[in-house]
Parts: C-alpha cells; structure tokens; sequence
C-alpha cells in the first residue's frame, strides 16, 4: 500500500511497504519456527524499456521472458500485468486505452502482442515453498516401503529473498537480448 521504491535495496525482503515487510518477516519467523517454509509471489518491475521490443509471433517478449522465470527453481507461475484476474474481466474492462498522453492504464503490464509498449513492464513470479521441512512427510524408502521421514540440516525458510537477484539477471539478460535484436534488425 505505502510504495517507497527506493527503500527496496534496504529492506532484508526488497520489498517496497515498510509495513508489508514487517508483516512478512512476521511470518517468516512463525514458520520456522514451526519448521516449515512458505512461498510466496515476486513482483518485478521494469520502468524505461522502449515501445517496440519484441516480436510478435516466434520470440515474443512476454514469451520468452515467461521461458526465463519459469526456468529457475522453485517459479511455478509467470503472470504480466492484470495477469490471472484478466481471465475474469471483460474486453472493455481490461483493453488498456490510449489518450493523447499514452496508455491510461496498463493491464497489459508493457506488453502487448508480444511488443513492448513503453509502458512499465510489470511481472508476477509465484514461487512455491522450499520442500525440505522439519516436519515430518510421507514418502518411500529404497525399498520402496512407505516410511516417514524428516530432512536435516539447515534450509531457507522461504526461497524468496534469495531469488531475488536470479529473476534479476533473468530478466537482464533476456531485455538486453531483444534489445540487441532489435538493432541488428534496424542495422
């Protein structure tokens, strides 16, 4: 609710709410010490990619940045802009229109047809719990007995901060890749 972007560098979550971030850490501290993990959803945000980016059929760039997250451990879903919830709208509700200043809104999160819009790209990653808990879970024993079992050791509570700078690069890597096709297309 309260987004202050340039506390994310500061906060041990990245996140942008002071208050979000106590409310996690929170909850955080209530799983481990029940010995379980938590997931939970990443929301990444590129402001400044010019209109243009991408293509419209065979490398489009929600594609091939949702092929990116998806490839990292733990990432179970990609979402771009009103992502899921637009699955619940109608047309007229969630077409992003276009004034005499550009979008008015952006449920597109920046991308639309595989092209960059100009507006902010804004991306979700839903990423599920760490599997390696203190509680005890059933499973099978190399004789393929059922046995109950407990992994030791120390583990993350929660993937998420960590991944952080993963998606980071990802995201990275695949931007700067479209933009140097877009240049060698332009010569």
């Amino acid at each position: 609710k309260n987004m202050d972007f340039e506390r994310v560098p500061h906060d041990p979550l990245f996140s942008p709410d002071p208050e979000a971030s106590k409310r996690m850490l929170y909850v955080l501290k209530e799983a481990l010490d029940k010995g379980d993990t938590l997931g939970g959803v990443v929301e990444i945000r590129v402001r400044g990619l010019p209109p243009g980016i991408g293509d419209p059929v065979f490398d489009k760039l929600d594609a091939t940045l949702s092929h990116a997250l998806m490839s990292i451990g733990a990432v179970k879903g990609v979402e771009f802009g009103a992502g899921f919830a637009a699955s619940k709208m109608r047309g007229s509700q969630c077409n992003d229109p276009i004034g005499k200043d550009g979008f008015l809104k952006n449920d597109a999160g920046g991308v639309l047809g595989g092209i960059s819009t100009g507006e902010e790209l804004v991306i979700r990653v839903a990423v599920k719990p760490v599997p390696s808990i203190r509680i005890p879970q059933r499973t099978m024993n190399e004789r393929g007995e059922e046995v109950e079992g407990v992994v030791k050791g120390r583990h993350d509570v929660a993937p998420i901060p960590r991944i952080n700078p993963v998606w980071e690069a990802m995201v990275s890597m695949v931007l700067a890749d479209h933009i140097l096709i877009q240049k060698a297309l332009r010569g």
